[in-house]
Formats: C-alpha cells, sequence, structure tokens
C-alpha cells in the first residue's frame, strides 16, 4: 500500500502565502474529497505537490512512502506514481496524443513498450472514454472541446496508471453523460489498481458518483474539517456558511483565474530554496 503524507505544509505564490499548515494522508485504497470557497489554496495544494515551480513550500514535508517529494524534479514525481488531472489542460501544438504519451510510459519503464503493445492500450483507453478514433493522430489538446480537454486527462491517466492521482475539477466542462463516463472510469481504475485518489470539485453529484472515502474542507489555506462521505452532502445543501459559523471563522471567496500551465515551466530543472 502507498501513502501519501503531508505535514504542516505552508505554500507561498509572490511573497503571498496561501497555504498555511496542510496536514493530509492519503492511502492507495483511499478516494478524498477537498472542498472549499474558490480562493482558499485547493489548487495550490496539488500543484505544490506535483511541483509547479510558481509555488515556494516555506515549511513542511511531503512523503510518498518513505520518498521526500519535495526534493524531487517534477518528471521525478510523475515517474514514482504521481499524477495531476489538470483544471486548464494546456494545447501542445506539434506533438501528438501517441508521441506524448508513449514518452511518458516509456519513462516509466526499463524497457520501451513495444509499438504494438502500446497502440493496443491506447485503443482500448480512448474507447472506454468514447472519444475519437483519430484521438491518437490529433496534436496535444489542440482545438479540444473542453470536455474532451478533460476526458483526454483520463486517458492520459489510464495509461500512466500512477499510485496517487489528484484531479482538479476533472468535472467542469463535462455534460451529464460525460461526467457519469469519467467518474465510472476513474472508480474502475481506482478499485482495479488501488490507486489513491484526492480529488477537488464543487459539485455533490461528481462525488455521489465517486463515493469519497474521506472529505475534507479547506478554508483560508488550512484544513478546517474533515469527515466522510456524508460531509459532501451536507456542504451541498447548506454551503460552508455553517462551518464558518460553528468555528469562528471568516469566508474569503475569490473569482477562480484561468491558470495556463507552460509546459517548459512544470519541467524546469530548478529547485525553489527551502526553508
Amino acid at each position: 500500500m502507498t501513502t501519501l503524507s503531508i505535514h504542516d505544509l505552508h505554500v507561498s505564490v509572490e511573497d503571498k502565502e496561501i497555504l498555511k499548515g496542510i496536514d493530509l494522508t492519503i492511502r492507495s485504497d483511499e478516494i478524498h474529497a477537498l472542498m472549499g470557497p474558490n480562493g482558499n489554496g485547493k489548487s495550490t495544494l496539488l500543484a505544490a505537490i506535483m511541483g509547479n515551480p510558481k509555488y515556494t513550500v516555506t515549511q513542511g514535508t511531503i512523503f510518498l512512502d518513505d520518498h521526500d517529494v519535495l526534493e524531487m524534479e517534477v518528471d521525478e514525481r510523475s515517474r514514482m506514481g504521481l499524477f495531476l488531472g489538470m483544471q486548464y489542460p494546456s494545447e501542445i501544438s506539434g506533438v501528438t496524443n501517441s508521441d506524448f504519451l508513449r514518452a511518458a510510459m516509456n519513462a516509466r519503464r526499463e524497457r520501451p513498450i513495444s509499438l504494438f503493445a502500446f497502440i493496443k492500450e491506447m485503443e482500448q483507453a480512448i474507447l472506454d472514454m468514447d472519444m475519437k478514433s483519430d484521438l491518437a493522430h490529433r496534436f496535444l489538446n489542440e482545438g479540444f472541446s473542453g470536455g474532451e480537454k478533460k476526458r483526454n486527462e483520463i486517458v492520459q491517466m489510464k495509461l500512466l496508471k500512477p499510485c496517487m492521482a489528484m484531479l482538479d475539477e476533472i468535472d467542469s466542462g463535462l455534460d451529464v453523460d460525460a461526467l457519469k463516463l469519467v467518474a465510472k472510469e476513474v472508480r474502475k481504475m481506482q478499485e482495479d489498481t488501488a490507486m489513491g485518489l484526492l480529488v477537488v470539485s464543487h459539485y455533490e453529484r461528481f462525488y455521489d458518483l465517486l463515493q469519497p472515502t474521506h472529505a475534507h474542507v479547506l478554508i483560508d489555506g488550512k484544513i478546517v474539517m474533515d469527515g466522510d462521505f456524508s460531509l459532501t452532502k451536507k456542504i451541498d445543501a447548506q454551503g460552508y456558511d455553517w462551518i464558518a459559523k460553528s468555528l469562528g471563522i471568516a469566508i474569503e471567496e475569490t473569482k477562480p483565474r484561468l491558470n495556463t500551465t507552460i509546459l517548459g515551466s512544470c519541467a524546469a530543472n530548478q529547485k525553489e530554496p527551502r526553508q
């Protein structure tokens, strides 16, 4: 069993502290729902775990079993089994889905996957996600609809087979049928491979389909409440005001801002100084 352990994590962006001491443990047979108002640190947490250089870890630790995640470059984290399904997947012209995914799969293997085996796996993943048969030959996310981009993230997850996956509003932009399909395939993979999941969503319907084992509420950079699946239902019915009132805290909600992830920055061979 794989365990992702986060302790006292503080993260800043441009000298502004966003996360103010996160403690979270996720095991490979668990599904964790991460909820909270916009602008309170959910996406920041996922990006910091994956190693986006925009986010500076100023305090705390992240371990995947006994491996210090903060000492790893982004590609090392991916090879260790971490995966991030992005809220705003980037379009990369000139790189086909098949070239991208075969290179990513080979980076995780001692011996390169054969062309026959790769084509078989990719065709099955495309079929599972009900995507167009020419997906393999299209440039990565270029000209895709919002829903196609999100389903393509799940195609990548199915082929890369991570031990710990983080999904950042993977359900946004999906119609009802696509939402059910994505949830079914994510749940099936989690059950078949004992993959740990950390899922950010604002919609109880998606959580209802996934049936998370744990739920957490993040407000003002801190996890202020933990629970099980029933907590997602209560928040869907009553919002977050009751939490703020019961804990005597204020909620400052900001509008989500479109963030474009540049592939070059994610793969930058740099490390922020740790304090």
